[in-house]
């Protein structure tokens, strides 16, 4: 059996199991306008002048540089960073920039125009149910038949046992599928060499040396790898775009 088509979003690296951000905070900028022919600009308030209210920094004169900017009206501004800072303009709005990350990847996720409704946001985006909540059901067609018959014949001869490989597997009768608690998500290098003191390359290698077929052993990084804990195989299942396909 040989998968009969790879979507081109994972063949240019995604993950279609990749849902949400992780990290997601929220920054505070400057819109600040300055030359006629220039675009505005975003510019964090330096740390001297964080503690300045959105009322004190909003249609105020600024002065930035690539880093960061500063009020310089009303404000007291030490020469060391007066030098620093070459351009001047006007700040037009403060801006509530929600930022998160997805698969070690940065992303500006939105602007608001309040930190509450930014909190807000953040709260809803969050969903902050905890790592239960992270579940996927997909089609057996993702697996070839020896991955399906490995994970039939575990199941038969090991019910009690754990695989000792952070994956645990159950059955689910009513619906002749297959079901996978994943363990200490997301499998990075970094994640792993603190739970499990190894990198996701020897945990690879001992799934492989336990039999465990290539397909699935592929599945399981791609789930593990998005924070999935739990997924099951089910034959009625939608498949998932973006994963392969295997047909006779």
């Amino acid at each position: 059996m040989n998968p009969t088509h790879l979507a081109p979003a994972l063949l240019a690296g995604s993950n279609p199991f990749a849902r949400g951000y992780d990290n997601l905070h929220i920054e505070r900028l400057l819109l600040i306008t300055y030359e006629d022919d220039c675009p505005p600009c975003f510019r964090p308030v330096h740390d001297s002048q964080v503690h300045l209210p959105d009322h004190e920094l909003q249609l105020f004169p600024c002065l930035f540089n690539d880093d960061f900017a500063l009020i310089s009206e009303g404000q007291s501004i030490a020469e060391e960073l007066n030098e620093r800072c070459q351009s001047t303009g006007l700040v037009c709005q403060v801006i509530y920039a929600v930022m998160g990350e997805m698969l070690n990847e940065r992303h500006h996720v939105g602007d608001l125009y309040s930190l509450e409704e930014a909190q807000a946001m953040v709260h809803r985006l969050r969903f902050e149910t905890g790592h239960y909540s992270r579940a996927w059901e997909i089609s057996t067609a993702h697996l070839p038949d020896e991955a399906m018959v490995y994970l039939g014949e575990w199941i038969s001869h090991f019910a009690s046992r754990q695989t000792g490989l952070l994956f645990e597997l159950f059955m689910l009768p009513d619906c002749c599928g297959i079901g996978c608690k994943l363990i200490g998500t997301p499998w990075t290098d970094d994640n792993l060499l603190n739970i499990e003191g190894q990198p996701y390359s020897r945990l690879r290698q001992e799934q492989f040396d336990a039999g465990t077929p290539e397909a699935l052993v592929s599945v399981l990084y791609l789930a593990a790898l998005a924070g999935v804990r739990l997924l099951i195989f089910d034959p009625d299942a939608a498949v998932l775009d973006g994963l392969a396909i295997f047909d006779e």
